[in-house]
C-alpha cells in the first residue's frame, strides 16, 4: 500500500512540541537512572545523546 502526503510513513520526523520535548526528556533521564549495570553500553550511550540532543533543542527556548 502507498502512503498518502502527510502521512507519518513519509519517512520523516515527528514534530514534537516543546512541552512534548521536555515530557521526552524528563522519561528518557527517568528510564537512564533505572538502568541496570549489566545493560547493554550502547543503549546507555544511546540514551545520553538523545538526551543532549533534547536539551539542546530546548537551550534557546529556556533563555
Amino acid at each position: 500500500m502507498r502512503s498518502h502526503e502527510g502521512q507519518f510513513s513519509d519517512n520523516r520526523p515527528i514534530r514534537r512540541s516543546p512541552q512534548e520535548k521536555r515530557r521526552l526528556l524528563a522519561e528518557l533521564k527517568e528510564t537512564l537512572a533505572g538502568i541496570k549495570p549489566h545493560n547493554s553500553p550502547s543503549l546507555r550511550t544511546t540514551l545520553l545523546a538523545r538526551i543532549k540532543e533534547l536539551e539542546a533543542e530546548l537551550a534557546p527556548e529556556r533563555k
